[in-house]
């Protein structure tokens, strides 16, 4: 199972994240002036502090930078606090955030010139009721990331929008203590991605119109690797928009079509989804080595192989008819034939033969496995179910701890 295109690794930078905003025009009357007020209150920001934005549209010409703890960020309503950022002229981010005890809630920020939100080295993260949309329909244009919190501790995103952008609608990577909950993510390259992240309840979602809707992925040359993780409640259904991600980056490689994939990560599970129509596979299982990269690009310490991964109790429909890319589409048609599709769950058959007990891939409730083959060049895929008919363990639920 070749995925599209080689991967990169994740450049975690910010260009001009030290310049403060000047402000600019606003669409709503007097809007001039509540944008000043907002950059002043986040210059001047101090534990403690509520930043109200009012009802109205305002437009903002540079990004915006929070480096203060404790403070909270409110709008009127999503829709009704909307931060433009359509003429953005600096700044890497619609805002970026450096501060623990943070809480940003009930707002929208739209057409970043990158990503939406960023919010980095923190700790104690609410993201609740905001929207972050590209207004001009998906395109490799748009900002990477909506909501971007990496580097992370305790994280809770609720009630949250991610429309279009060019890489992930709602992002967490390489953090520890996450919860996306209750949430949308339509029309993104991946709509849900937890990268490099450990201890995350992903539930109550819908993710549909994506390239890839829900993707758990573990890369190379990160600060750390993920697990435990734990996917379960969303609605994942027709995630089949081409990919528009920029030629490079992690996800450029999903094939369109993609409902869950779990990528070289270990302990996850995945239930009580409805996983349907997603034209590849509505379950993708792989490894580092169906991304493209070579082996001298991963240290030693890095586990290229999903491993003890518990696919269970989903309601599973539709998919698999008109799997993405040349080598995938020769792959259905060899072996399901011309009218055939994939069975519902997709593994690449990376494996460490090196691991007792094998890879520990379970799977009930599914109609089937194709094992690409891989390793053997997609030559000899196999389609027999029985060495994934077993059970693991569940796993715990996430406990974030404040304070």
């Amino acid at each position: 199972m070749r995925l599209r295109t080689p991967i990169a690794l994740l450049v975690l930078a910010c260009a001009g994240c030290g310049k403060q905003p000047a402000p600019a025009a606003a669409t709503t009357e007097g809007g001039a002036d509540v944008v000043a007020g907002l950059l002043q209150k986040l210059l001047d920001a101090k534990p403690g502090d509520v930043i109200e934005i009012p009802e109205g549209k305002f437009s903002v010409d540079r990004g915006l930078v929070l480096r203060a703890s404790g403070v909270t960020i409110r709008g009127a309503g999503m829709d009704k606090s909307v931060l433009s950022f359509k003429g953005q002229k600096a700044g890497a981010e619609g805002l970026l955030v450096n501060g623990d005890d943070f809480a940003i809630e009930d707002l929208t920020i739209e057409d970043s010139k990158g990503d939406g939100l960023k919010i980095s080295e923190s700790q104690n993260i609410t993201i609740r009721n905001v929207k972050v949309q590209w207004t001009g329909g998906p395109s490799t244009e748009n900002g990477a990331y909506g909501l971007y919190p990496v580097l992370t501790k305790n994280v809770l995103i609720e009630n949250a929008v991610a429309i279009g952008a060019s890489d992930a609608g709602i992002y967490v990577g390489q953090s520890d203590g996450i919860i996306v909950r209750n949430s949308r993510a339509e029309r993104n390259v991946a709509g849900i991605e937890i990268e490099n992240s450990r201890n995350a309840d992903v539930y109550g979602n819908v993710a549909t119109g994506n390239t890839g809707g829900i993707l758990v992925f573990n890369m190379p040359a990160l600060s750390q690797q993920g697990g435990n993780v734990r996917v379960f409640d969303n609605k994942v259904v027709a995630n089949n928009h081409e990919n528009f991600g920029a030629k490079g980056t992690p996800v450029s490689s999903v094939p369109a079509g993609s409902g869950i994939v779990i990528n070289s990560n270990d302990d996850i599970e995945i239930f009580g989804n409805e996983v349907a129509d997603n034209a590849t596979a509505n379950f993708i299982i792989s490894s580092v080595y169906s991304t493209g990269y070579k082996d001298q690009s991963m240290n030693a310490q890095f586990d290229p192989y999903p491993e003890r991964i518990y696919v269970h109790d989903n309601k599973v429909s539709g998919g698999g008819d008109s799997p993405d890319g040349l080598d995938l589409k020769a792959l259905k048609l060899a072996v399901y034939g011309l009218r055939g599709r994939f069975p519902d769950v997709l593994w690449d058959g990376y494996r460490n033969d090196k691991l007792a007990g094998g890879p520990q891939i379970c799977l009930r409730g599914v109609n089937g496995i194709i094992d690409a083959d891989g390793p053997g060049g997609y030559k000899h895929p196999k389609k027999d179910l029985k060495p994934f008919d077993c059970e693991l363990p569940p796993l715990s639920a996430v406990d974030l701890k404040r304070g």
